[in-house]
């Protein structure tokens, strides 16, 4: 299936996730490798899952683990680029052996030229960000043309729930911010094999070329 853009879904923990959203034309899945972040998976793991999938490049979350540690992770599972959560110095950042992106937060009273500060600092170390959730409260006209400013001058990955908080549908949100990609999240199966795809799949349509 053809999209409008690029969809990266996050968390992915089982096969079910796995294979749906690349069947959909997700085009990067990511796995919580680090032992830090919840619900996070064994290299043994993604091995398995990613066994049963091709097409899609397969991103791993990392928080706390060092850059040594965390390329040893991703050649063990085969990866083809890495999302931090946190920030990492400069000569850190050198360390990391495949493209990196970086997770980023709203924060609700940062002043617009801090936020493209933030933005900035960073864009020498890294492929994209991930902004992966919408604020609370719906963005005011002025914040809708902040955002759409910064994801037209940084590549940006933006949560599919920001097209609710614009009121907008998702096609429409994306036609009009013009984001890298969209950012869905995976879930949990009701039982193995079982799982309720009816949010996404409601995304995936809009997004359908």
């Amino acid at each position: 299936m053809s999209l409008l853009t690029s969809v990266l879904v996050r968390g992915i923990n089982n096969l079910s996730d796995a294979r749906y959203c690349a069947g959909m034309g997700a085009d990067r899945l990511s796995f919580h490798l680090d032992p830090s972040l919840p619900g996070h998976l064994t290299p043994e793991a993604v091995q398995e899952i990613s066994g049963w999938i091709a097409g899609v490049d397969l991103l791993g979350e990392f928080d706390t683990l060092p850059a040594a540690a965390i390329n040893e992770l991703a050649q063990r599972c085969n990866l083809q680029g890495i999302l931090l959560h946190r920030r990492r110095t400069p000569d850190e950042m050198s360390k990391f052996t495949l493209p990196v992106l970086k997770l980023v937060r709203w924060i609700p009273d940062m002043l617009p030229e801090d936020v493209d500060t933030r933005f900035r600092d960073q864009q020498a170390y890294t492929s994209g960000f991930v902004l992966a959730q919408a604020p609370p409260q719906p963005l005011s006209p002025k914040q809708l043309i902040h955002l759409t400013q910064q994801a037209r001058t940084y590549p940006m990955w933006l949560g599919a729930d920001f097209a609710a908080s614009t009121s907008n549908s998702v096609r429409q949100f994306v036609e009009t911010v013009r984001p890298a990609g969209i950012v869905l999240e995976g879930g949990d199966e009701i039982k193995p094999g079982l799982r309720d795809f009816s949010e996404m799949e409601a995304v995936f349509e809009e997004l359908e070329a």
